[in-house]
């Protein structure tokens, strides 16, 4: 940071309100923005942080006319829901507002008007889609037709989610109404547009030349969209859900979302600071780091600050911008219409008071750099390995042990040996280390430097062995005891940004109450004789059933997702009943089943087919079924197939079985038990 200032607005990107909040967002945004708020708190640092839910839109339409309901009832049920659950998790938001508050509104069409009356916007007339039967134009997501570039029968008019391709909605051929299913007209209609192009010069010198310590993924991205050229860009559209354009013959418009979203940050600090948020917006001392997801840079870089350029009137520019990459999960990305995702209310419901384990999870694996994965296994790894065995470990063995030795009283020390300066020194060190991490935003190393107290702690106690020393040197324990108190107290402060519920804990059994950055490191914390409360566990190991049910439970969503993707193939070219007379297909009863040597997916059967001393038969299904499984089942087989040999083996025809949505396959059997030999008709 090169200039010190007065205090710090963080902001949050606003979650959308049309379903809760994953884990992605919260490794992309909250958790880390929560992390810094609480480190400048601790820091003595005036900080606010702002949110708010983000409730208008196109998506949130589909949804309520999907459910039959009204858009506010669906922001009503998810900002109550995500709000809920950024408590449970202890993300520590100074004011969680939304944008459909009488503020929001007001404030929105006041931030528009004053640009409109500079003339700061552009006025177009376009041709859009028009829905006759329904009678109001129509946004992208409101068209399907077929996609013409791989004629997907069901495109949106923003993009084709088979193949990818982002759309106009003119594009699709065929189109249609999703609303009333008629064949929408073209029809002008106009809208207003703010010309980044104009402010594109100030742009690339505040970014490209003033923010060059920005993070990499930022400021690339910036560069690009700034060396394409600025284009203008629409700040209305044709809907009824939004903010209302506040001008004349602006019927039937709102807001464009993108528009109407960031000024939440503003109209949310009014709500919560009616008398004072200018300062917080528009005084130089004031520092606003923006905390966003990456597909939200161009938004937060570029457009937001450009429509704070365009008002005018010392509005401060964000001073950073941290974007953290996307987080998948189990190697896949994390979708919400596919309902792949770990979501932050299911999670507080199955792992009740485990808020702290999610946090520290998602922070030592954060995508801060590139995309990242979130697994089930590592969650419980970091818990069982990293949580419990060092930093519960270290706690409990200290503070038991001062039970045990002085009944709970904090003994006091001794002369210090090398061993006790080394140990101060490093926490001294790590102090360094960690708030310069800190600082920098720099969050997957910073909570490796607070785990580091933990692992001095585990080293200092383990090199000292106070449980034989108390045998020959009684004194020398009570500094034993006394060193390792005062590295408790430095986790329980270092830790707070990222565990705040773990440390709240840990700071009462120390029989503390307020704490400070200044304190960390400090030797003297916790004050000889001071009564200790009793230890109690401040993790607890995750138990391999817990981590099944989450597994077991997204396999069953992939398969889900697998049957709704599920296309057949293409139907063969008709054929005449004659040809299909030519196939013999007969049941038959399996009598021997087994591998095919050197190879993985040929089973080779005895069947007995009612015609003899049966057939050998060699199918290529050894990857769905155990030999053992398939004795004594019924088959349908084709009996007159010309023999072939296969892997040395002569296969004498054929099984049939079915492919699908999974990939499996499984062997077409008679609904009820048929005579061996009997014919398929």
């Amino acid at each position: 940071m090169s200039k010190e200032y007065k205090r710090t607005l963080i902001t949050t990107a606003l979650p959308y309100t049309n379903g809760p909040v994953h884990i992605g967002h919260l490794a992309g945004v909250y958790v880390p923005a929560d992390i810094y708020a609480r480190y400048l708190r601790l820091a003595g640092r005036p900080v606010t942080m702002i949110g708010g839910s983000d409730e208008h839109g196109v998506p949130i339409t589909l949804k309520a006319r999907k459910e039959g309901v009204t858009p506010q009832d669906i922001v009503d049920r998810y900002h109550k829901l995500i709000k809920e659950s950024f408590e449970g998790l202890g993300i520590s938001f100074d004011i969680y507002s939304r944008t459909t508050s009488d503020i929001h509104h007001d404030t929105a069409s006041e931030f528009f008007r004053h640009l409109y009356d500079k003339g700061e916007f552009i006025e177009r007339e376009s041709m859009q889609l028009y829905d006759p039967e329904a009678g109001q134009f129509l946004a992208d997501r409101y068209v399907t037709g077929e996609c013409p570039h791989c004629h997907n029968k069901n495109a949106y008019g923003d993009q084709c989610e088979a193949c990818g391709t982002s759309l106009n909605a003119t594009d699709l051929i065929d189109p249609h109404s999703t609303i009333t299913g008629a064949v929408p007209e073209l029809r002008a209609t106009k809208h207003w547009y703010l010309p980044l192009d104009k402010w594109e010069p100030a742009l690339r010198e505040w970014i490209l030349e003033g923010h060059k310590e920005w993070k990499s993924n930022v400021y690339g991205q910036c560069k690009s969209w700034l060396d394409m050229g600025l284009q203008p860009r629409a700040v209305s559209r044709d809907l009824s859900w939004g903010v209302p354009v506040p001008v004349e013959g602006a019927e039937g418009k709102v807001l464009y979302v993108w528009f109407d979203a960031p000024i939440g940050y503003i109209s949310n600090t009014k709500e919560l600071l009616p008398d004072s948020w200018e300062t917080w917006w528009k005084d130089p001392e004031t520092r606003v780091i923006n905390f966003i997801g990456k597909d939200n840079i161009v938004f937060h870089c570029i457009v937001f600050p450009a429509m704070l350029m365009a008002y005018g009137d010392n509005f401060q520019l964000p001073d950073n911008v941290p974007a953290n990459e996307f987080l998948n999960l189990e190697g896949d990305k994390i979708s919400t219409s596919r309902n792949w995702a770990v979501w932050l209310h299911e999670y507080l419901a199955d792992f009740p008071g485990k808020q702290d384990v999610l946090r520290y999870v998602l922070t030592a694996n954060a995508p801060e750099t590139k995309d990242n994965d979130f697994t089930w296994a590592d969650f419980q790894a970091r818990n069982n390995n990293e949580l419990v065995a060092i930093l519960g470990n270290f706690v409990n063995r200290v503070i038991v042990l001062t039970h045990k030795y002085y009944d709970g009283v904090v003994p006091a020390a001794g002369e210090l040996q090398d061993v006790d300066r080394e140990a101060f020194a490093e926490m001294a060190r790590l102090k360094e280390e960690l708030t310069e991490n800190l600082e920098n935003f720099r969050f997957r190393e910073a909570v490796k430097d607070a785990m580091g107290f933990a692992r001095l702690g585990n080293k200092y106690l383990q090199d000292c062995e106070p449980w034989k020393v108390i045998k020959t040197d009684p004194e020398r324990v009570k500094t034993i005891i006394n060193v390792s108190l005062q590295i408790c107290a430095s986790i329980a402060i270092a830790m707070e940004p990222f565990l705040p519920f773990m440390s709240e804990k840990l700071v009462k059994m120390l029989g503390g109450d307020k704490i400070s950055w200044d304190m960390l490191a400090c030797t003297d914390l916790v004050p000889a004789g001071a009564h200790l409360g009793q230890p109690e566990l401040l993790f607890e190991k995750i138990d391999d059933e817990a981590i099944k049910a989450q597994t077991d439970r997204l396999a069953a969503i992939k398969k889900q997702n697998e049957i709704a993707a599920f296309k057949p193939e293409p139907q063969q070219p008709e054929v005449k009943i004659d040809d299909f007379a030519k196939l013999d297909l007969r049941v038959g009863t399996v009598l021997e089943c087994e591998r095919v040597k050197k190879s993985d997916k040929l089973l080779k059967f005895k069947i007995a087919d009612g015609m003899g001393e049966g057939r050998t038969i060699v199918s290529g299904i050894a990857q769905h079924y155990a030999p053992e499984d398939l004795v004594g089942k019924q088959v349908v087989f084709i009996a007159n197939l010309a023999p072939a040999k296969i892997r040395g083996v002569e296969s004498q025809g054929m099984i049939l079985s079915a492919l699908n949505a999974d990939g499996s396959l499984r062997v077409i059997s008679p609904s009820a038990p048929s005579t061996d030999g009997a014919q398929v008709k």
